[in-house]
């Protein structure tokens, strides 16, 4: 199977780059990649086994990152600043908000003329899955909500603040700033060998380099608060997927989206941590599967 490659408006200023394989009138699955994070995360080999469970995967690069539309924004980003506003419920003043990326998304179907999908979202993605099913179920065949969470914080010190602690703005330090964080929230036993993890980093950097959509992403998780009394609303067949070794979006937080998601299902996985190591792909893409082709026989 070939990847089919292209950019298409979805709204007024939005473009956004998407991948999708498998046959042109399969059911389609929509994955949603998570903070800072491009459609190329999501790995080759995991989009080939979906693929050939018999759907057609579109994979995408959110608004801001990867090659999908940059916004123009200058109001200055303090992280910092947000989070002591979001602790003392003030406003938060920022350029959009994981309903705008969920109006996106759902914009991305329409373009493709696709009335119905199962998503899956990882991490943000998750959150944006969340709101999607809630806020759009006529478009959501199923849900699986992966390595994310009802609410956002939770995060392990040590990982809130490397990725808080800037990086040189050289090529070599980015590089190296982003391997340690992926070394931080990788699966402790099962992720994938450092020579592997920094040949993708330093794909992703050479694909496309956009720090200030890094913090945007950031300010719109803060800015869009919690999905905890949105979730009720859900009815899609719901999957919840998480590590028990995830130190970014604590176990506890996806416990909470499937206790609150009508006959969600929670499945934890022993040792992963926030990532998709090759390790565990053949289990995720089972789990996957299983689940979109039962929501299928159903409906």
């Amino acid at each position: 199977m070939e990847w089919t490659r292209d950019r298409i408006v979805v709204s007024d200023g939005i473009e956004l780059a998407y991948e999708d394989i498998g046959e042109p009138d399969a059911p389609v699955i929509l994955l949603i990649m998570g903070y800072a994070s491009q459609l190329i995360v999501w790995p080759e080999s995991f989009c080939h086994l979906l693929a050939e469970g018999g759907y057609r995967v579109i994979r995408f690069d959110n608004r801001d990152v990867g090659l999908s539309s940059k916004i123009d924004d200058d109001r200055p980003l303090n992280i910092i600043g947000l989070r002591l506003r979001q602790q003392f419920k003030l406003p938060l003043n920022v350029a959009y908000t994981l309903d705008d990326m969920t109006a996106d998304t759902v914009a991305l179907l329409d373009a493709l003329n696709i009335s119905r999908a199962h998503i899956v979202g990882a991490s943000m993605g998750g959150m944006i899955a969340q709101l999607m099913a809630a806020n759009y179920p006529e478009r959501v065949s199923s849900l699986v909500s992966l390595m994310s969470s009802s609410s956002f914080g939770g995060m392990k010190p040590k990982v809130l603040w490397h990725i808080l602690n800037k990086a040189a703005p050289d090529r070599e330090s980015q590089i190296t700033h982003s391997l340690k964080t992926w070394q931080l929230i990788s699966s402790p036993e099962l992720g994938d060998p450092e020579q592997q993890l920094r040949a993708r980093i330093e794909a992703a950097y050479d694909r496309a380099h956009h720090p200030a959509g890094k913090a945007r992403h950031m300010a719109a998780i803060m800015a869009s608060g919690n999905r905890q009394k949105l979730l009720h609303k859900i009815k899609s067949p719901t999957l919840v997927i998480h590590g028990d070794k995830d130190p970014m979006l604590p176990l506890k937080g996806a416990k909470d989206t499937a206790r609150r998601i009508p006959n969600a299902r929670l499945e934890i996985i022993e040792g992963m941590g926030h990532d998709l190591p090759e390790a565990l792909l053949d289990e995720l893409v089972s789990l996957i599967l299983g689940h979109v082709q039962g929501a299928d026989a159903e409906a």
